[in-house]
């Protein structure tokens, strides 16, 4: 039984570097890839770090219900595509979906299931600090993407963990430490030793 795991935070958190490392370190994990409709960042890949379409064909998608979750950040759409996603549990690997708690929401309803991560700054004047050296936006973006940021955080109860990225390989030992939580659970491990469990516990 493969796991489903939704990791969100605000833009400049570290949340795509830390789910990059976690999954190089962590065995038979991986990222589900998303649609959008922004443009490809410097030394992004089409179908590696996004599939990168058009709003049409972005609605083209979204009209046959093909997403499992979408949502609009900014001027731009992002939507995680329901076969993929449903792919990739079939084939007995634990799935992370990076979307915003908008997507997490729709997420939950169509997989109860799903644990839910949130990545925190350990300071406003951090994430600031963060989204102006990495030097992808301009001071009015940054200004735009902070206002969203403090409206995005006061959803961090709504998820199952929290993780604050202070120190990054901190915050990466906490994320694998979930990983590896969740992965030892009773239904989990039942189904894993299901004939040791019949062995011990017969009469």
């Amino acid at each position: 039984m493969a796991n489903l795991f939704v990791i969100s935070a605000p833009s400049g958190c570290g949340k795509t570097s830390l789910v990059k490392a976690l999954v190089e370190k962590t065995h038979n994990l991986c990222v589900s890839i998303s649609h959008t409709t922004r443009k490809p960042r410097s030394g992004e890949v089409h179908g590696k770090n996004y599939f990168f379409v058009s709003k049409k064909e972005f609605d083209q998608i979204n009209n046959d219900n093909g997403f499992i979750e979408s949502a609009q950040v900014f001027d731009n759409y992002y939507g995680s595509a329901k076969q993929t996603v449903k792919d990739l549990l079939a084939s007995a690997q634990d799935v992370i979906l990076e979307i915003d708690w908008q997507g997490a929401r729709q997420v939950k309803k169509s997989f109860s299931q799903a644990v839910g991560i949130f990545i925190l700054p350990p300071s406003i004047e951090t994430l600031k600090d963060r989204l102006t050296d990495r030097g992808q936006d301009s001071p009015t973006i940054v200004n735009r993407r902070m206002q969203d940021a403090v409206s995005e955080m006061q959803h961090y109860d709504e998820f199952d963990y929290l993780v604050i990225n202070d120190n990054f390989n901190m915050a990466l030992d906490d994320l694998s430490a979930i990983i590896h939580a969740q992965r030892l659970n009773t239904i989990q491990q039942s189904k894993k030793y299901q004939s040791i469990l019949k062995t011990l516990i017969r009469q």
